[in-house]
C-alpha cells in the first residue's frame, strides 16, 4: 500500500512500500541514465557508449516504462528520488 512521504518543503508524493524500481534497473540503464541527466542526446549517448541510437532511445523507454513516468523531467526526479543519479549540478559536463 502507497505512503505519503512529506519532503522538507512539505510537498507529499507517494512512495511504495518497495523502493525496488532503482534496484531493479540494469548497470547499462542506470549508465544511460546518467548521461540523460548530465544533457546527453540519444546520439551522444550512442557515441558514448558504441550503440546505436535507436538501442539509446529502447533503453530510455524502458526506464520511463520501468519508473512509470512520461517525460524526461519526471524521468529525473524519480532517478533522484530513488539515489540512481546525484541531487545537484552535474560534476561532468557531456562532450
Amino acid at each position: 500500500m502507497p505512503k505519503d512521504n512529506v519532503d522538507e518543503q512539505g510537498s507529499t508524493e507517494a512512495v511504495s512500500d518497495s523502493d525496488s524500481q532503482g534496484q531493479a534497473l540494469t548497470a547499462r540503464q542506470k549508465e544511460i541514465l546518467r548521461l540523460v541527466a548530465q544533457g546527453c542526446t540519444n546520439r551522444e549517448i550512442g557515441q558514448q557508449l558504441a550503440i546505436s541510437v535507436r538501442t539509446v532511445e529502447v533503453h530510455r523507454f524502458n526506464l520511463m516504462r520501468r519508473l512509470r513516468v512520461r517525460n524526461v523531467a519526471q524521468l529525473l526526479r524519480q532517478a533522484i528520488a530513488l539515489k540512481i543519479i546525484p541531487n545537484g549540478p552535474s560534476p561532468t559536463p557531456h562532450v
